[in-house]
């Protein structure tokens, strides 16, 4: 009891202490522009009833749930006690500090087994998805080298697959990148024909980050188990989002990360099967932890918060599933209905409601990013935003390059409003036809040229 009055004191103090400093950031700053429409209170201590500027900050309304999501209050409020009263190494086997985070650390482990029907020994916790496809693809690769040199992945996949591939080809392996149709799903008859008798693993994403696209993972698991070959798949932006079982996919290693689902950054898990064993070389060394997969102190507060963001997401998935699905359609279709020329990237059908990827054509994709400035929106994947290419996978996909480079991507995740969608498409609509009307392509396409028949000269 002692300590968890403390404990709040303690917070307290530290909110007052933040609350403080960004009060007086805000005041040092009087000129701050305010825009869009979620209102965010900066000062928690006491004030007067109306906030004054530097209290109250308006910030963009925030429509990129792929790049990240924002942390569940509810998943906060598991963490919490992890970072101020039960600090203890769950490691440390001889006393309470020790085994009440290791108690912690387990139960999360089967919160996070049981949203993937796995066993919780199956569940390595990492830093995130990106190290567990690290460690899903160099780890099989390199504990089966003396028998199998080989690898096949897809175009479209993540960059840290990609670059995990290249790295291994640097190293002697052989990989097989597949292309995928216009839909932007694989084909399964040319995944057939690249499996060759020294592949060891087939990495296929679950939930493409750009374009939303579903590729059929029970069905590939389907033709790895019975060519004997280890089936991989990064599902960072489907677990918690849509039902996944190892077991009936027959997936042999899964990625996953917290901050897709609603918990903490930092943190991530990878599925490993047991049964039949797959064996993988640890990338990191250090005291053993994880079953010696993943050595390094597990990070309590963060494992906690990813199971019980798993928890959460078990519990609400159907009915989240239904409210996404309700607000993609009425963000596409207001747009559709009032804007030609919208082309949606990916395959219909099989796909993520929540992600949603338009083409606007004849209008830059950066210049209506900048113009919906009050809505935190992207062109395409986080990690590759800084580039002005056009995303390798719309390229992959065989979209245009002019269209490729006028696409947007909304991110629609669990606590995105009516009204914010309302706003994000009346606010597109209205600058894409001001953008347009700018537009010197736009003016000939009206008056029925081919922009296709013209031949362009450099001066």
């Amino acid at each position: 009891m002692v300590g968890s009055v403390a404990g709040n004191m303690l917070l307290r103090a530290a909110w007052r202490r933040a609350s403080l400093a960004a009060t007086s950031l805000a005041l040092g700053r009087s000129s701050v522009p305010t825009r869009g429409l979620r209102l965010r209170v900066v000062d928690h201590a006491p004030h007067s009833a109306v906030p004054s500027e530097a209290e109250a900050v308006l910030r963009p309304l925030y429509m990129d749930v792929q790049a990240t999501t924002p942390l569940d209050p509810r998943v906060l409020d598991a963490m919490l006690p992890y970072l101020v009263n039960y600090y203890g190494n769950p490691h440390s086997r001889t006393h309470a500090y020790g085994w009440e985070s290791e108690a912690a650390m387990e139960r999360a482990r089967q919160q996070v087994a049981s949203l993937i029907g796995a066993d919780p020994r199956e569940i390595i916790f990492t830093s995130g998805a990106t190290e567990s496809n690290n460690i899903a693809i160099k780890g099989v690769a390199r504990f089966y080298r003396s028998r199998k040199k080989h690898l096949v992945t897809t175009q479209t996949e993540h960059k840290c697959v990609l670059d995990s591939c290249r790295s291994l080809e640097a190293e002697g392996f052989r990989v097989t990148y597949l292309p995928v149709q216009k839909s932007g799903i694989i084909d399964l008859k040319e995944l057939e024909a690249a499996i060759q008798p020294d592949t060891s693993l087939v990495s296929v994403m679950t939930v493409n980050n750009e374009i939303g696209v579903k590729q059929p993972i029970a069905e590939i698991g389907q033709i790895c188990s019975s060519r004997k070959v280890y089936f991989h798949t990064d599902a960072a932006q489907a677990v918690g989002k849509i039902p996944l079982d190892v077991n009936d996919m027959k997936i042999d290693l899964m990625s996953i990360s917290g901050h897709k689902l609603y918990g903490p950054k930092g943190v991530g898990a990878i599925y490993i099967r047991r049964r039949p064993r797959v064996r993988v070389e640890a990338l990191q060394s250090g005291g053993g932890q994880e079953r010696g997969m993943r050595s390094g102190t597990v990070p309590t507060p963060l494992v906690v918060g990813l199971g019980a963001a798993c928890e959460l997401a078990q519990q609400e998935m159907e009915y989240d599933h239904k409210r996404i699905s309700k607000l993609a359609e009425r963000l596409v279709q207001k747009i559709m209905k009032n804007l030609p020329d919208v082309v949606m990237n990916g395959d219909p059908k099989q796909h993520y409601p929540g992600c949603i990827n338009l083409s606007f054509a004849y209008v830059e994709g950066e210049s209506l990013l900048m113009a919906l400035k009050d809505v935190a929106l992207s062109s395409g994947s986080a990690c590759t935003s800084a580039s002005l290419e056009p995303s390798y996978v719309l390229r992959a996909i065989g979209t245009d390059e002019d269209l490729a480079h006028s696409s947007i991507r909304f991110g629609i995740g669990r606590f995105t409003t009516e009204e914010e969608v309302d706003y994000t498409a009346e606010k597109c609509i209205h600058h894409v036809k001001r953008l347009r009307e700018m537009s010197p392509l736009w003016e000939m396409v009206q008056d029925g040229i081919d922009l296709k028949s013209i031949k362009w000269t450099q001066h």
